[in-house]
């Protein structure tokens, strides 16, 4: 395990303790995770999917109960697709966001947030605006898989968001190639004929007090997925006879990639959700959503790069009564979104003519 911080050390021991009676996830010695519902094990949220048929693209959706939730933001990619991030500023009015969109399709996916505010106008959920009724809060954010799989004119539009809405539940959380990461892949730093296919998860860790927190994430990175646990690479950039993993890390120590990041330009991103059943303020969960950004840097090899929109959304339920520190709560979501990112990978079915992790046999033993 990495190093944390004392404190953040510390829950983890008394988690780790648990884990046994626990059927969650929990970061320990032992190199066998315990399975969870993911994201969905925070209460209050529901996620779903919609996948496309016709190419391998769509989105997911996540939905807040009630009135909604905190919500924050960190965007350090620097090629960012996104929609109403600017309102999760603390600085700014509203205060609550009732569902989060992560889409395919380059910026031409935002149309799926549209389906989604249309799903909650219906049933009169989101900002009340008096007599004009309701406007429904919906931050969105999208990766570029439009050259993976077929016709880029095919991706994701309102109708895609409606339903992924529908079908959004609290059941366990559908992983690979799924929803926002049908089309994600990873490790095109020396170009897509040498990269892997990646898709969707999710992880969540919970405390003995009843702290949750917990991650979502599609990732369509430029850089490798690299389990922070051991420092292996699970996907990524493979040599050019495709059989093995090159390792990105290695290639740009000794010069190999000065020249072959380039070309495939603002093709990627990663996009997550993390999300605690903790009462925190909006602007402690914009601290949450930063700390969480670290997973990223932890589990990705290279991150946040040009060709990178890279977007961390956090919400914050309140269902749970316990005193919430926000460091704390930051610390474990970036461990959990690390989680998240690592299950993307081993998650992920071969496709397109890109194998898997499961294909290639680089699944870390403690995801198997």
């Amino acid at each position: 395990m990495e190093p944390t911080s004392r404190a953040v050390a510390a829950l983890l021991a008394i988690a780790a303790s648990a884990s046994a009676q626990s059927r969650l996830p929990v970061r320990t010695q032992s190199p066998v995770p315990v399975q969870s519902k993911g994201l969905t094990e925070v209460e209050g949220l529901k996620v779903g999917h919609y996948t496309l048929t016709e190419r391998p693209t769509g989105c997911t959706v996540v939905l807040v109960d009630g009135e909604g939730a905190p919500g924050g933001v960190s965007q350090r990619g620097a090629a960012p697709g996104t929609r109403e991030t600017d309102l999760l500023d603390p600085l700014n009015l509203v205060d609550k966001v009732n569902a989060i969109v992560l889409s395919g399709g380059s910026a031409y996916g935002l149309d799926a947030a549209q389906g989604v505010v249309r799903y909650l106008e219906e049933r009169k959920i989101g900002w009340n605006v008096g007599a004009a009724g309701v406007v429904p809060i919906v931050p969105s954010a999208v990766l570029f898989d439009l050259g993976f799989g077929g016709d880029p004119k095919i991706r994701p539009t309102a109708d895609c968001g409606y339903r992924a809405a529908q079908v959004a539940s609290e059941a366990a959380v559908v992983e690979g190639n799924a929803g926002a990461g049908a089309g994600a892949t990873v490790g095109k730093v020396a170009g897509r004929d040498r990269s892997m296919k990646a898709g969707i998860g999710s992880a969540a860790i919970r405390l003995p007090n009843g702290l949750v927190v917990a991650a979502l994430a599609a990732v369509n990175a430029v850089g490798d997925v690299i389990d922070p646990a051991t420092g292996q690479v699970v996907a990524g950039v493979r040599t050019a006879d495709g059989k093995s993993l090159a390792d990105a890390r290695k290639l740009l120590r000794d010069g190999s990639l000065l020249r072959a990041i380039a070309p495939r330009g603002a093709e990627n991103t990663t996009l997550a959700v993390v999300a605690t059943n903790a009462r925190l303020t909006k602007t402690e969960v914009n601290r949450v959503a930063l700390m969480a950004d670290d997973g990223l840097a932890r589990a990705l090899g290279p991150a946040h790069t040009i060709g990178d929109g890279d977007t961390v959304f956090a919400l914050a339920t309140g269902r749970w009564s316990g005193q919430a520190d926000a460091s704390i709560v930051g610390a474990l979501a970036a461990e959990v979104l690390a989680d998240a990112i690592v299950r993307a990978a081993t998650e992920a079915q071969s496709l397109g003519g890109l194998p898997s992790a499961r294909e290639l046999g680089t699944v870390p033993a403690r995801f198997k």
